[in-house]
């Protein structure tokens, strides 16, 4: 392994800037499409169920590529990783804009997708480059920009879509990512963290496996049907395939994902909580949206556009992105783990408040932004708890383990929401539209996450001490907090 310093950057406010454009513009691609579903069924002619995958396929490209890329920037270096990954947006961005058919359309967005490991990769380097009390803020920032670009893609898109043709979407996404790139390219210094070794093909190739088979029946089960064949055969693939390739990660020398330091319980349950706020936070940014653009004769719905449902987020968009450096501050004084679960304690507040107050805009922003305060903290801080145990060699692929968390309770979430609006409606003019009940139970539930989230961060330790430059991994099996040198 090379030596772990690096050179200090020269600007580092603009490094900041770069990194956390980059991970705004790369989170952005979570909900790019999803205001643009019904114009493309329209304009290529095809079923809901064909343009769906648009979202999917972005969905399991991101979660498949955030390990793995976060692996190889531990091994060949994070900033070229991270300039490949920008690439692959804006190359993605450019095949979707010149799209004439559907299938070139999901080839372009599974490219954007790819780039979600621009996170973990920049926290990786963040952790390299800056001096030691500034990393807990910084990486907390670049965190934070995930649940800001998937608050800020619904507004956005809904923007743009309504002023210009749905090209110009992807246009837009190339742009932003050309630009990002740039500001890497001009003001993230390489670093000599690089672990070098053989890249785990089989270990990458099983991975993948087992997540499109997870993501994909989770993604379609409320389609296809939760019993049928095919989503029970995903299932059973995915089972499968992960227990083979769970044994063969911890007998090679350099796997795809270390799970031997996974399995310690600082990460396992770092890891678990991130999954349970990512599936909590998400219900905010399907559901409040959708609620204000129901119409008025359902006795509930407020009949606004989409482009005033996707406005409705963005107060909670800019809440997190200011409190996120608060947040950091509060963890370096009172440490990590109290401040995610002051996070949770108020994203539980904010949905149970929205369970008697979702009949009037106002009243719906304003819990919108309080559940979106409460994100930010533990979105900030969580990062900081993890890095406490993991070693630095293996910051981005841990944090790459961390985003996929993540991205996979946000799909649980989408999954979750789709089965409970499918099975609470009612008639109107238009068709079926969900009934109240079905929004407040999803409010209910997401508040349930965030109470289980609390529950499992409750047994994390903390070293008070500050982020660990190089703690020692677990023993082979060892579930226990690996020994500080």
């Amino acid at each position: 392994m090379t030596d772990a310093s690096a050179n200090p950057p020269r600007h580092p406010r603009l490094l900041l800037v770069a990194m956390a454009f980059a991970g705004v513009v790369t989170a952005v691609m979570q909900t790019l499409a999803v205001p643009l579903l019904p114009t493309l069924i329209t304009a290529f002619n095809t079923t809901h169920e064909a343009v769906s995958w648009v979202v999917t396929a972005s969905l399991i490209a991101g979660a498949v590529s955030t390990p793995v890329l976060g692996r190889l920037g531990d091994m060949y270096g994070r900033r070229e990783v991270m300039l490949g990954a920008l690439l692959s947006l804006v190359a993605g961005s450019l095949l979707a804009a010149l799209s004439t058919h559907i299938p070139l359309l999901i080839v372009g967005r599974t490219l954007q997708g790819i780039a979600l490991a621009v996170v973990p990769l920049g926290i990786g380097i963040l952790r390299d480059v800056l001096p030691p009390e500034r990393v807990a803020s910084s990486s907390g920032l670049m965190s934070t920009t995930m649940g800001v670009g998937a608050a800020v893609g619904v507004p956005l898109t809904s923007l743009i879509a309504r002023y210009a043709d749905w090209h110009a979407v992807f246009w837009m996404s190339g742009g932003f990512g050309l630009v990002a790139l740039l500001l890497v390219l001009a003001f993230v210094p390489r670093t000599r963290t690089r672990l070098g070794g053989r890249f785990d093909a089989v270990g990458t190739l099983g991975l993948t496996v087992v997540l499109v088979c997870f993501l994909v029946a989770v993604s379609r089960g409320s389609e296809w049907g939760w019993t049928s064949p095919l989503v029970l055969g995903l299932f059973a693939a995915a089972l499968l395939v992960g227990v083979g390739w769970a044994y063969y990660e911890t007998r090679i020398p350099s796997p795809v994902v270390e799970l031997r330091s996974m399995a310690n319980r600082g990460v396992l349950l770092s890891n678990l909580a991130t999954l349970l706020v990512g599936f909590s936070f998400f219900v905010n940014s399907l559901v409040t949206s959708q609620l204000v653009q129901e119409p008025p004769e359902t006795g509930y719905g407020l009949g606004y556009s989409v482009i005033v449902g996707g406005l409705c987020m963005l107060p909670a968009s800019l809440t997190m992105l200011l409190f996120a450096p608060i947040a950091a501050r509060i963890a370096a004084v009172r440490g990590p783990k109290t401040t995610v679960m002051f996070g949770l304690v108020l994203m539980a507040v904010g949905y149970l408040l929205r369970l008697f107050t979702s009949e009037h805009l106002v009243t719906i922003i304003v819990g919108a932004t309080i559940v979106g305060l409460g994100t930010a903290f533990p979105y900030s801080t969580l990062p900081a708890l993890l890095m406490q145990h993991v070693p630095r060699e293996q910051t981005g692929a841990a944090n790459g383990v961390n985003v996929l968390m993540r991205a996979v309770g946000q799909a649980v979430c989408s999954a979750v929401v789709a089965a409970v609006f499918g099975s609470m409606t009612m008639e109107t003019t238009g068709g079926t539209a969900p009934t109240f009940e079905a929004y407040l139970t999803t409010f209910f539930l997401a508040a349930c996450f965030a109470v289980a989230a609390l529950v499992v961060t409750l047994p994390v330790r903390e070293r008070r001490s500050g982020i660990q430059k190089n703690p020692q991994p677990s023993a082979p099996g060892a579930t226990g907090e690996p020994q500080s040198r």
